[in-house]
C-alpha cells in the first residue's frame, strides 16, 4: 500500500476472497475498506495508489497467484488520439453533453438495463442494483455525464471528479447506437474536459491484457500503468 495511505488508513482494510470476476483461473483477493466520509485529497491519494471505488468501498486487487489487474490512467496533457479515435470524435459532434450530480430516473434505468442485458447476458444484473450498490456513495463528488441526441438520452458516464483527477466509475449506452463508438467518444470527451479544466489525470480503472473487455484501454496512448509502485508510460 502507498506509504501515504498505509500510515492513516491501512488498519481499516481487510482481504476478501472471491471467484475472479474477470474469468481468470485464480482466486481474486479484494483488499478493501468501507468509508462514509473521506477528504478529497485522501481520495486522490487512494487513486494514485491504484485503488478503485465501489459504492462506499475503496479496494485494490491483491491476488496471491495473479497480477493481471493493473491500474491504468491517462494524462490530459500527453494523450494523442489516433485516426480511429478522431473519427469517433467527429462522428459524435452532433451530441449534446450535460454534466450534473448523480441522480436516478427511469430513462437512465431503462438504458442501463438494456445495456446490461445485451452486453452481459445471463448475469442477472440490474440497473437499480448498479446505482444503489455501485454508483451511489456518501463521500465522493460523483457526477453523471449525459450524452443526448436531440431530445433522447443515449449514454451516461458515471465519474468521480476531484481537483486533480477524474475517476471513471462506469459507462453505459443504448446498444442501438453501437456504430457511434460511444465508449471511445466518452474517454476522449473526459480527457478533453480534464484538459480544459486543469485536471491532470483520468483514471480508467484496471487494465487486463488477457481480457478483451479490459484491454481496449491500451488503444488510448500514451497510457500509464501502475507497476512496482510507479506510474510508467506506455505507447
Amino acid at each position: 500500500m502507498n506509504s501515504k495511505v498505509s500510515g492513516q488508513l491501512e488498519k481499516y482494510f481487510h482481504d476478501v476472497k472471491v471467484d475472479c470476476p474477470y474469468g481468470m483461473p485464480h482466486t481474486a483477493v479484494y483488499r478493501q475498506a468501507q468509508f462514509f466520509d473521506l477528504p478529497q485529497d485522501m481520495m486522490e491519494i487512494l487513486l494514485e495508489a491504484g485503488f478503485r471505488r465501489n459504492g462506499n468501498y475503496f479496494y485494490t486487487m491483491k491476488c496471491y497467484d495473479c497480477q493481471a489487474c493493473i491500474p491504468i490512467r491517462l494524462a490530459s496533457d500527453t494523450f494523442k488520439p489516433n485516426r480511429s479515435q478522431r473519427r469517433a470524435w467527429n462522428r459524435n459532434r452532433d451530441l449534446q453533453v450535460k454534466i450534473s450530480p448523480l441522480r436516478i430516473n427511469n430513462d437512465k434505468l431503462a438504458i442501463c438495463d438494456k445495456f446490461l442485458r445485451e452486453r452481459f447476458p445471463g448475469r442477472g444484473n440490474s440497473a437499480l442494483e448498479y446505482y444503489a450498490g455501485f454508483f451511489i456513495n456518501t463521500f465522493a463528488f460523483t457526477q453523471e455525464v449525459e450524452f443526448w441526441l436531440d431530445e433522447r438520452l443515449i449514454a451516461v458516464s458515471v465519474i468521480d471528479r476531484y481537483e486533480n483527477a477524474i475517476n471513471c466509475v462506469y459507462f453505459y449506452f443504448d446498444p442501438d447506437e453501437g456504430k457511434r463508438s460511444l465508449g471511445t467518444y466518452n474517454i476522449m470527451f473526459l480527457v478533453d474536459y480534464a484538459r480544459q479544466h486543469g485536471i491532470n489525470f483520468v483514471y480508467l480503472g484496471l487494465y487486463i491484457k488477457e481480457v478483451k473487455a479490459m484491454n481496449y484501454k491500451d488503444k488510448f496512448k500514451p497510457y500509464y500503468l501502475l507497476q512496482d509502485g510507479e506510474w510508467r508510460q506506455h505507447g
